[in-house]
């Protein structure tokens, strides 16, 4: 089936074929025919699935060519980079039709004076992250009463970021009567309860055949003693040759060894994130993208949502805390139908946690040695205290500071009941 077939109109079909985009993926093929009929969408989809342009054609069909100072159509997003990417995107699209459209990008990170500046010209389509709207809001910059579509993308991540406060105020800012496509990559209950205050009746779209990573990813998990790891990525580095790789670590502290450490071996590495300046940020990701870096080394910021043409190799230098972020961080290679590599490293105290990585999302993936690397390090025996985190630190599971001090606090109680004999 070709994008011919879903209703687009000619110069957006042009538009697509100009781009390069022939064939239209299955959340484009599933969300696009009702988004272009009116009718709310909810859709699930795998992060690189080809979402952006599921709610990009019909938001670019349906758009009023009058001119309109406030903006008629609002994309919000979790991230920086995402909303960067997206605008990118909706401009590549809007540059090929024959009646322009303004595309306006705004973001955190970066002083909002000029992003004002560019909002008195007016705009069609919003592209923010909700902190910044607000903002922007709160000095007069846009008003929100004018918006008919309403796209939400990367919901849980927007959830998982703690966003949800600044979405009810958005909400509350819109006008009731209007079109919504929201989309996420998992459905949790927090996700059910947003797409419920938002929806009306939606459509439901659902193409995630299961949990686990694309076929086209290649998965490696390399035993390693947690002190070697950084001197066993500069042999594979070496030894294969790989032109670019995106290193996951679990803390910026990290990032900023790890990179230094390359670099010192004669690597081009950057780290990336959350506490780099906006400019930064951009500046490494320009620099990835055109090759002008071979190693980035980045935390889960870079998790979702970059789209790294032909990126051949991810690394989990730490194991991902939380299970489900193992296919976002993979899911950054083996895109657009190109094959990819996903390598792990896995230390003796990190063995139980790969174990339920594994079983999570049904991997049959060996855990090998590397010759001249093989760990030494023994596996801590399991614990023998019921409150201890038994599943390998996957997030969400293990005791919070708050209920273990208040199973301290209920245990001293007791003991204390006990000496006085009550």
């Amino acid at each position: 089936m070709t994008f011919s077939s879903l209703g687009l109109n000619t110069s957006l079909l042009q538009a697509l074929h100009r781009l390069g985009w022939v064939t239209p993926t299955p959340i484009q093929l599933a969300a696009i025919a009702p988004a272009l009929l009116g009718q709310d969408v909810l859709g699930c989809a795998h992060t690189g699935s080809g979402k952006t342009l599921a709610f990009a054609l019909p938001l670019l069909q349906t758009l009023s060519p009058q001119a309109s100072r406030q903006p008629q159509a609002l994309v919000l997003l979790p991230t920086r980079e995402l909303a960067a990417q997206v605008g990118d995107t909706l401009r590549d699209l809007a540059q090929q039709l024959p009646v322009p459209v303004k595309i306006s990008v705004v973001f955190g990170g970066v002083s909002i004076n000029p992003q004002m500046m560019a909002l008195r010209g007016g705009t069609q389509v919003l592209v923010a992250t909700p902190g910044r709207l607000l903002d922007l809001v709160a000095q007069h910059a846009v008003k929100l009463d004018q918006i008919k579509w309403l796209v939400l993308d990367e919901a849980d991540r927007l959830l998982d970021l703690g966003f949800a406060q600044e979405l009810n105020q958005i909400l509350a800012l819109l006008p009731q009567q209007r079109q919504s496509l929201f989309f996420s990559a998992t459905f949790s209950p927090a996700v059910q309860t947003l797409a419920h205050s938002m929806l009306h009746e939606p459509v439901w779209v659902d193409v995630r055949p299961d949990a686990a990573p694309p076929v086209d990813i290649t998965q490696r998990a390399i035993a390693v003693d947690a002190s070697r790891r950084t001197q066993l990525l500069r042999h594979l580095i070496t030894q294969h040759g790989w032109s670019r790789v995106l290193v996951f670590v679990a803390t910026k502290f990290a990032a900023e060894i790890v990179a230094d450490k390359l670099r010192k071996g004669g690597a081009t590495a950057e780290p990336f994130h959350g506490e780099l300046s906006q400019g930064k940020r951009t500046q490494v990701l320009a620099d990835f993208k055109a090759e002008r870096l071979s190693v980035v080394v980045a935390t889960d910021v870079a998790a979702r949502g970059l789209d790294i043409a032909q990126l051949p190799v991810v690394v989990n230098f730490d194991l991902p805390r939380s299970a489900t972020d193992y296919t976002h961080r993979i899911g950054r290679t083996g895109r657009a139908g190109l094959p990819g590599l996903a390598v792990s490293f896995v230390s003796a105290e990190a063995q139980s946690h790969w174990r339920l990585i594994s079983k999570r999302h049904h991997l049959k993936v060996p855990l090998e040695s590397v010759v001249g690397f093989e760990a030494q390090d023994e596996a801590p025996a399991p614990s023998t205290d019921p409150n201890a985190a038994g599943n390998g630190g996957i997030k969400g599971k293990r005791l919070s500071k708050k209920d273990k001090l208040r199973a301290q606090a209920a245990s001293e109680g007791i003991d204390e009941r006990t000496r006085h004999g009550t």
